[in-house]
């Protein structure tokens, strides 16, 4: 079985262009924690997880929350919850997003993906034909294509 026997074709993704505001609203609307980043081409070019932004507010101390409401600015300012959600929605995609995408050709046998999701401990890889963004397998998918023979 290969990769694009078991791969969801119908991806959702945004663009390089979009800000964290549109991942955001996909995120909410479909359920997801994850989006591939393509250019105009449609060839994948990053990928951005509800992780990476989290590890972004964490590592930048002027939006590291010290209260419920208020938070740590570098320069010793204050913004309320509401400004600093604004300031996140704001930022271009491409600022958080991983550049260095782990993603698989169409072809890629799916034991070999089953191993790769293992080792690296992801939920979700891009699935690549020809350079452009075919599909997505998730951990999920693997498991219920791969195990239903056996059932």
């Amino acid at each position: 079985m290969k990769a694009n026997d078991i791969m969801i074709r119908d991806v959702y993704y945004v663009n390089e262009t979009d800000q964290i505001r549109a991942v955001i609203q996909k995120f909410i609307a479909h359920g997801i924690s994850g989006l591939p980043v393509i250019n105009e081409d449609k060839e994948l070019i990053a990928y951005i997880s509800d992780g990476d932004i989290m590890r972004y507010i964490g590592k930048h101390k002027d939006i590291v929350v010290d209260s419920l409401y208020m938070v740590n600015v570098v320069e010793g300012d204050h913004e309320d919850f509401s400004e600093r959600v604004q300031r996140v929605l704001d930022l271009p995609v491409l600022n958080i997003a991983k550049k260095r995408v782990i993603k698989v050709p169409w072809d890629k046998e799916v034991e070999e993906v089953a191993t790769l999701l293992g080792k690296r401990k992801i939920k979700k890889v891009p699935v690549e034909k020809d350079g452009k963004l075919v599909g997505v397998i998730s951990r999920g998918d693997v498991i219920r294509h791969t195990f239903k023979r056996f059932l």
